[in-house]
């Protein structure tokens, strides 16, 4: 691979991180607004590209959709959120290709994929959901092949991998739709938009050759690597948490709970992932204990989280990466003044919006942490 595809592969890696960064913030902004839900159908919003406007379209939507009447401030947000999304889609296709360059099987698994994806997004607006899921399992198994048979580095085989996550998120963005915001499949999305996020992320730090070029901070791989799996748990409570609408469980009280340490809690049906099909979730369909028990069950795992990212940020600072420690620090502090900032807030869009992005910011920290103690490859150019 020449010089400056590398130097493409770094740009545009770099630029698709940042990207998936704002997507996964308007995502946040979506889902906090409650517009979730204001476009019934998937990929067009009340059978349009883009959504109605004029008022014989609005007629239109509104009896074609009885039970979802219109609602033009929220049906725009969902949609720009698709085209968003569509859009870094065709960027990591972009990377995939260039990633597998020069590997003619990797190229071809690649470019079927996307024709896969395509043609299965098709067959689903035409009814054929059958063969659109068998399409789109193609298209998320044919770059994971790819991944795992490229001869390259690391970063190049996340290059080609990433598609398949993508494809994926795209399809939990229709269940989102078509399941009525289902927790397990909402939860989800935030999840598979993040994982877009840290992979993209991850192969621009490799690739802007963020490394050691020794083994000198080996001893932090495993703690750094036992911090992410600890955020990714927290994060994923606080979408659980979010999708059961349980963000307000404990009224504005901090730390207490409803005036209490301990309010009445029901975990055994906090936790239930599967519900059936039919639900319309919006809103939630908890009752008050069960939700005070996810809130009460996200603040604990906060907690937890803190205790050990603040240990993890003041041992990397004292092994040599001052700096990585010194910011894991620094974001883990707001992330924590943020959410506790929803509570006595009382849950306002914009403080809700941001403790999702410095989430994301916090998991950055921490794949910047553990590519500090990776070794950089003897080239860039295989």
């Amino acid at each position: 691979m020449s010089p400056r595809a590398v130097k493409f592969l770094r740009t545009l890696a770099l630029l698709a991180a940042l990207f998936a960064f704002c997507v996964v913030m308007f995502g946040a902004f979506v889902r906090l607004s409650n517009a979730g839900l204001s476009c019934p159908d998937w990929p067009t919003c009340y059978g349009k590209a883009t959504w109605p406007g004029h008022a014989q379209d609005i007629a239109r939507a509104n009896e074609a959709f009885p039970d979802r009447p219109y609602e033009t401030h929220k049906a725009w947000r969902e949609q720009v959120h698709r085209f968003l999304a569509g859009s870094l889609g065709v960027m990591v296709l972009a990377i995939a290709v260039v990633a597998a360059w020069r590997r003619r099987f990797a190229v071809a698994a690649v470019l079927l994929a996307a024709v896969f994806a395509a043609v299965g997004v098709v067959m689903y607006m035409r009814g054929e959901h059958v063969v659109s899921s068998c399409l789109s399992a193609l298209a998320i198994a044919l770059p994971l092949l790819a991944a795992a048979k490229l001869d390259r580095p690391g970063a190049w085989k996340v290059g080609v991998a990433v598609l398949a996550v993508i494809i994926f998120q795209a399809m939990l963005g229709m269940w989102t739709v078509t399941l009525l915001l289902k927790p397990i499949v909402v939860m989800g999305h935030l999840l598979g938009g993040l994982a877009t996020f840290a992979l993209l992320a991850w192969a621009a730090l490799r690739w802007w050759r963020v490394g050691t070029p020794d083994d000198r901070f080996a001893h932090l791989r495993g703690p750094v690597a036992i911090g992410i799996a600890v955020l990714v748990c927290q994060i994923a409570l606080g979408g659980w948490t979010s999708s059961n609408y349980a963000a307000l469980a404990c009224g504005t009280d901090f730390p207490k709970c409803l005036g209490q340490w301990w309010p009445q809690t029901d975990f055994g049906q906090a936790f239930v992932l599967w519900r059936g099909v039919g639900v319309n979730y919006e809103g939630g369909v908890l009752d008050m204990a069960a939700r005070s028990a996810i809130q009460i069950a996200h603040r604990i795992g906060a907690l937890v989280t803190f205790c050990y990212l603040a240990w993890l940020a003041h041992r990397l600072a004292r092994a040599g990466l001052r700096k990585v420690g010194i910011a894991v620090a620094v974001v883990l502090v707001a992330q924590v003044l943020l959410g506790i900032g929803n509570v006595h807030l009382g849950l306002p869009l914009p403080v809700a919006t941001a403790h999702n992005g410095v989430a994301a910011v916090l998991l950055f920290t921490l794949l910047t942490a553990l590519a500090s103690t990776q070794r950089l490859p003897v080239s860039e150019s295989p």
